[in-house]
């Protein structure tokens, strides 16, 4: 039986030991000017080759896919594609746990600040946000890659942005969509009749009701999304979200989301003295009965816990009034990949109707599909329709209004500014 983490290496061997962090690597970035990529004159990378080139190159080569680790859900679907890609296209597809894609980040960097162009370590990134943008913007990708997919035709990109814009990036083609996410609460009904449908709301919900909600460790995306989420109800103006933090008085502008902080802390678990590590540590402890509300960044993942005994059968979902932020997740490759054609050959795999309805059902992962079911056949389509009536699951149509991601930049000033002020405690 294979690992979780690496199917046919010990973790051990596998697990990543340069720095974390993305201030680190969008300081260190800029700080280099690297200069700008090779691949339009190579004639020999699968960019510039017919796609039955590609698979046939693929065979047989090793493909490290550096990927958050956290979830056993997610690391159970990457078993199995793992299994499929052996089976049919002879790939060996080796999951790189990571804490943080930033990590994925700095040996990037490290690799081409030294010189390294062509035999990199790291062959697929499932990524987005501030990484992607930093990668995209110092000529750390290869690509465009995604158009060259023929799987990518499924997502309709013409009539669908958000599967062409990472936190209002343009992705021009240097990274492929693999699923969604969006912030979703919920809550134990047994023990909230109404919950809390706005921030201001929730503020008083936690007076009412001291210690029984909080929000993961920052930088955990979890912790960072459930911040942007305030920070865009508390802004005077949101508009200035969507450009880069340096051309906003940030200071001003997250002001209120501190305020906010203050007076929230003192009636979160453990007096906001301490914060679950994770967004699978969040959800332990509402499985353990020490929080009445939590959140998430996958709308399934309340009804899959559910139905893995993780979470009680009372639990039920919603959204805030006025939505919440929602993004598409990315995979991408580094411009020195050493095994370029099998990481374009599995970023396709990943975005077939098989592997994205899998990935959809409760019992797997739960992570939605970016496919347009207009694109697919009656039989494709009724695979990737939910056809459940458990009761913590949201129905998509509740799933409709998303507020769009601040500009990356703004998430490393948040996390910044947070663990300056609270990090310490």
């Amino acid at each position: 039986m294979t690992t979780p983490f690496s199917c046919r290496r010990p973790l051990s061997d596998l697990r990543l030991t340069w720095p974390p962090g993305g201030a680190f690597v969008l300081t260190a970035l800029a700080a280099l000017g690297l200069g700008s990529p090779a691949w339009a004159q190579d004639t020999s990378t699968p960019l510039n080759q017919p796609w039955q080139e590609i698979e046939q190159q693929a065979r047989g080569q090793t493909v490290y896919f550096n990927a958050w680790g956290g979830d056993p859900n997610v690391n159970g679907y990457l078993d199995w594609v793992a299994d499929e890609l052996e089976q049919r296209h002879d790939i060996d597809l080796v999951h790189v746990k990571l804490d943080d894609t930033a990590a994925a980040v700095s040996r990037v960097l490290a690799e081409k600040s030294a010189g390294n162009v062509d035999e990199g370590a790291i062959d697929l990134i499932w990524i987005n946000g501030e990484n992607f943008a930093a990668m995209k913007a110092n000529d750390l990708l290869l690509g465009p890659f995604a158009q060259r997919l023929p799987n990518f035709a499924l997502t309709s990109p013409d009539a669908n942005p958000e599967m062409t814009t990472d936190f209002t990036v343009p992705t021009e083609g240097f990274e492929s969509p693999w699923g969604k996410a969006q912030l979703t609460f919920y809550y134990d009904s047994e023990r909230v009749e109404a919950p809390p449908t706005s921030m201001a709301a929730l503020l008083d919900w936690t007076e009412q009701h001291p210690g029984r909600f909080t929000y993961p460790l920052v930088p955990d995306f979890h912790g960072s999304t459930f911040l942007k989420q305030a920070l865009i109800a508390l802004i005077d103006d949101p508009a200035v979200l969507a450009r880069p933090v340096g051309e906003a008085d940030a200071e001003a502008a997250m002001a209120p989301l501190w305020d906010y902080l203050d007076a929230l802390h003192p009636h979160l678990w453990r007096q906001g003295r301490d914060f679950p590590a994770s967004g699978p540590a969040l959800r332990s402890l509402m499985g353990d009965g020490e929080l009445s509300l939590a959140f998430t960044f996958n709308p399934a993942e309340p009804a899959a816990a559910v139905n893995n005994y993780q979470l009680p059968p009372s639990i039920r979902s919603y959204v805030l009034d006025g939505g919440t932020i929602g993004n598409v997740h990315f995979v991408t490759i580094p411009f020195n990949a050493s095994h370029q054609a099998g990481a374009m050959v599995t970023a396709n795999f990943l975005l077939s109707p098989e592997a994205q309805a899998r990935k959809q059902r409760l019992d797997v992962w739960g992570d939605p599909s970016v496919l347009d079911l207009a694109r697919l056949n009656e039989a494709e389509r009724q695979a990737l329709t939910p056809m459940d009536d458990q009761p913590a699951r949201l129905a998509p149509q509740a799933l409709q209004q998303t507020l769009p991601e601040p500009h990356p930049s703004w998430m490393e000033a948040v996390e910044a500014a947070w663990l300056e002020r609270y990090g310490s405690r």
